[in-house]
């Protein structure tokens, strides 16, 4: 690897206990020993992509996403290969040991096949989970970054101790902006969108008020896609607008890269069955619990799209606040991950 402080070209021997041997200064991560492969250079580079060489806030949930995006574009091997190799191996051990016993032969035959579905059913379950979840990624990234650097990369925002959204509004607000992912959240607000558009920041539907649109910000799951739904049902006359991820957008699209999470609850897929916008394949995708964060669509991105919808909802509030829309403004982008 290449030392971070002096450029050096290191060998594992010559970095012991993350030490630079030519240099004797300490670096955060070595990426033969973190779950992702991660240095401290390319940490740098992901963040200078993500905040524009320091131009926007980004947060810990987007740098996350971005480290973890090359994994989670990683498979198992395919559950046809494994299993035509080991019926393959099985047959040829049946055929090589068969005389006496064939009964026993063919029983170990079929013991072969078990641990085929066995195989199968342990690469299905395991296909497009993340190598780390944000918890470990915390422990292991950020903390060790924060020990030999003292605080975190420029420009990323600690979302843990940044001011409750609620708390952030412009003068005189009249829409509602409700974004669930804490990350997001935090994105918006360190980047003055709130202020900027009268916005009143919120994460949950409890804390919206009586009067205003709502903008509902949602990730692509079975949770996230019910959510304006839900919204509407509990708001009757409101303009609630879906400014969500759409699901048609990030399903099956090269560039996008969802991951394995919970498995949805049986009355959430009900529910989004009944609204009747998804095909059977759609409902048994979400089922198996696929998701897209909204952390996955980069910061600049993102704050231009709500900045969009904003200042759209804000001109036709006056208009027809009782009208209900659907714009479904994110897509995923075309540019290169990190």
């Amino acid at each position: 690897m290449i030392c971070p402080h002096c450029d050096a070209s290191l060998l594992r021997k010559e970095r012991p206990h993350n030490v630079c041997g030519k240099c004797r200064r300490r670096y955060a991560l070595d990426p033969k020993t973190n779950p992702l492969g991660l240095s401290d250079l390319r940490v740098r580079r992901v963040v200078a992509k993500l905040t524009d060489d320091g131009r926007l806030p980004c947060t810990p949930g987007h740098l996350w996403y971005a480290l973890s995006r090359r994994s989670l574009r990683s498979r198992p091997v395919g559950g046809a290969y494994v299993a035509a190799a080991l019926l393959g191996a099985a047959l040829l051990t049946a055929g090589f040991f068969a005389g006496p016993a064939p009964l026993a032969y063919f029983g170990f035959v079929l013991a072969l096949l078990a641990l085929v579905l066995c195989l199968l059913a342990a690469a299905d379950r395991d296909q497009g989970r993340p190598k780390m979840l944000p918890g470990a990624f915390r422990r292991d990234v950020l903390e060790p970054w924060v020990q030999v650097y003292g605080e975190l990369p420029p420009g990323v925002v600690e979302d843990r101790r940044y001011p409750a959204p609620g708390g952030l509004s412009g003068a005189g607000q009249a829409t509602t902006l409700l974004c669930p992912d804490l990350s997001v959240a935090t994105l918006i607000a360190a980047a003055g969108l709130p202020e900027r558009h009268g916005l009143l920041l919120v994460r949950d539907l409890p804390e919206v008020p009586a009067r205003g649109p709502v903008i509902v910000l949602h990730d692509v799951s079975a949770p996230g896609l019910l959510l304006p739904w839900r919204v509407r049902e509990a708001l009757p006359g409101r303009g609630v607008i879906d400014a969500g991820v759409p699901l048609r957008a990030v399903r099956g699209v090269p560039n996008a890269v969802p991951y394995r999470d919970h498995q949805p609850g049986g009355a959430v897929l009900s529910r989004l069955a009944e609204v009747g916008d998804y095909t059977s394949d759609e409902l048994a995708w979400l089922r198996k619990g696929w998701t897209y964060p909204l952390v996955a669509v980069p910061p600049g991105r993102l704050l231009d799209a709500v900045s969009r919808v904003a200042e759209r909802v804000g001109r036709a509030a006056s208009a027809d606040q009782g009208r209900a829309a659907t714009v479904g403004f994110l897509t995923w982008p075309d540019e290169g991950a990190p």
